[in-house]
């Protein structure tokens, strides 16, 4: 038995009553709001383990929602999972940038939904640590101090961008980033990374990586992840 507590602000009925009843299938505690306004007071009084966001909401609408949870210390680590239309990836990019966590474009298929909502819960439990300054993957071990990444055993060389891009991506499994917090999280005070040039890092990472290029995944119209 789960029980995680999840929120779901969505409008459309058809869809809130969709969402409610599978999560309830796997057996998480479900509560529903219809209005931007009433999310953000579900939020601040319940506390969820996950919120389910609409973006197009009547009223106050789902950026504006997660803006404001996010600016607030008592709601800024609720994970969120955006509803979007398709036609919206300036909004996904706005809402990632925001501080939600994941999006799922409607018309979407349940069992991935559901799949989705498990692995952003998952994260949230549980990110995945350095130890003794090292992220480890099947194939793949990033050594922080030694500024160092081995692919299958073996080192690979890196620039000092390419490997704070990796580690920034591989810190974070599963995580969609735009180019624009790549940037912010990777740049510094003596070089320069534009989100132009993020692309451009990418491609030549991959190409280093070998097999474990897999790994660094294009999310169209909006970033990157790195696969779990």
């Amino acid at each position: 038995m789960s029980g995680e507590k999840i929120l779901v602000v969505e409008d459309e009925k058809d869809i809130q009553e969709l969402v409610r009843y599978n999560l309830k299938k796997e057996t998480y505690d479900v509560t529903c709001a219809d209005t931007g306004e009433d999310g953000l007071k579900q939020a601040k009084a319940l506390l969820p383990d996950l919120m389910v966001l609409d973006l197009m909401l009547p009223g106050v609408d789902g950026l504006e929602v997660c803006r404001r949870l996010k600016r607030e210390s008592a709601t800024a680590q609720i994970p969120i999972i955006m509803l979007t239309a398709k036609g919206e990836e300036s909004d996904i990019v706005t809402g990632l940038e925001l501080g939600a966590d994941d999006y799922v474009t409607k018309p979407f298929n349940v069992k991935v939904f559901v799949t989705r909502v498990r692995a952003v819960l998952r994260r949230n439990k549980k990110e995945p640590t350095e130890v003794q300054g090292v992220l480890r993957f099947p194939e793949l071990e990033i050594h922080s101090g030694r500024h160092e990444v081995l692919v299958a055993g073996k080192p690979v060389s890196l620039t000092y961008t390419e490997f704070n891009i990796l580690k920034f991506l591989a810190a974070r499994p599963g995580w969609v980033f735009t180019r624009y917090q790549i940037v912010e999280a990777v740049r510094g005070d003596d070089y320069a990374v534009t989100d132009r040039s993020v692309d451009f890092q990418i491609v030549g990472l991959r190409k280093k990586l070998g097999q474990a290029a897999e790994r660094i995944e294009t999310v169209r119209g909006v970033g990157y992840r790195f696969r779990e």
